[in-house]
């Protein structure tokens, strides 16, 4: 028998491309090239760390974020802060990811389908507590934009964020570290942990000792692919983040989320259609 799809699954699964706006849309990194950054990274990390403040160090934001490398974010911060500020980073982002929603939904972008999914995704995304959620208590304490698609985006954010916040802490209770929660994703996906995108560039004796470790625990198989235990830990990751992730949509009742839904459809997918899978 079939169990149901958990409605912060069916949520994520709409949401998260609008959540990758910042990521993959190339008018968010132009805007914030644009304040005088070194480079992409100088911009993403601009861009997420900006809500936490300028006073906050690289040590705190590696916390918070989880899956970087250890001396990752030190590279960027708080270096970003002495070419521009958290107040102009903020700004250039909304400004970045609203031209890239526009160019990418054309006329969709204007449709009233898109205030009321904004609407009604703000309601779920203002609605959950901010407690243990670092980042998504960041982002609630910014003003709320008035313009529809902005408010869109600054809404996906938020959820995309407060389910970020919960995967962290799934991944600390399944005891599975930043680096390997990569390298977990990418040998779940049956794609080599030095083929993916966010560990590929890491020192090949780096990931190798990342990937001895999850061996040791029994999580990776002397094939180098993941074991039935090693499965089971990832399906427990995603079960939990999922669980964690669903007190928003507690918010609205049933017809608001059927609503959301139906809105959020062709929005979402002409998101999937611009970005790459």
């Amino acid at each position: 028998m079939s169990h149901p799809e958990p409605v912060a699954r069916r949520m994520y699964d709409l949401v998260e491309p609008i959540g990758l706006v910042p990521y993959f849309a190339d008018e968010a990194d132009e805007a914030l090239m644009a304040l005088g950054l070194r480079n992409p990274w100088d911009a993403y990390f601009a861009g997420r760390a900006a809500p936490l403040g300028r006073g906050v160090p690289a040590d705190v934001v590696h916390a918070i974020f989880y899956n970087f490398a250890p001396g990752e974010v030190a590279r960027h911060l708080p270096r970003v802060w002495e070419l521009t500020t958290p107040e102009a980073a903020l700004a250039a982002r909304e400004r970045g990811c609203v031209a890239g929603m526009r160019r990418i939904l054309g006329e969709l972008a204007d449709d009233p389908a898109v205030a009321r999914a904004a609407d009604l995704l703000l309601k779920a995304a203002t609605s959950a507590r901010v407690e243990g959620r670092a980042l998504y208590a960041a982002l609630r304490a910014l003003p709320v934009p008035e313009e529809p698609v902005a408010r869109l985006w600054h809404a996906a954010t938020l959820l995309r964020e407060h389910r970020g916040d919960g995967h962290t802490v799934a991944l600390v209770t399944e005891g599975i570290g930043g680096t390997e929660a990569h390298v977990l994703h990418a040998l779940s996906v049956d794609m080599p942990a030095n083929e993916f995108g966010r560990v590929w560039h890491l020192p090949a004796a780096q990931l190798t000792a990342v990937i001895d470790g999850l061996r040791d625990r029994g999580l990776v198989g002397t094939d180098g692919w993941l074991t039935t235990a090693g499965r089971a830990t990832k399906e427990r990751v995603e079960a939990l983040t999922d669980r964690l992730a669903e007190p928003p949509y507690d918010a609205l009742t049933a017809g608001e989320l059927g609503c959301l839904i139906a809105d959020l459809a062709p929005i979402s997918a002409a998101f999937r259609t611009a970005f790459p899978s």
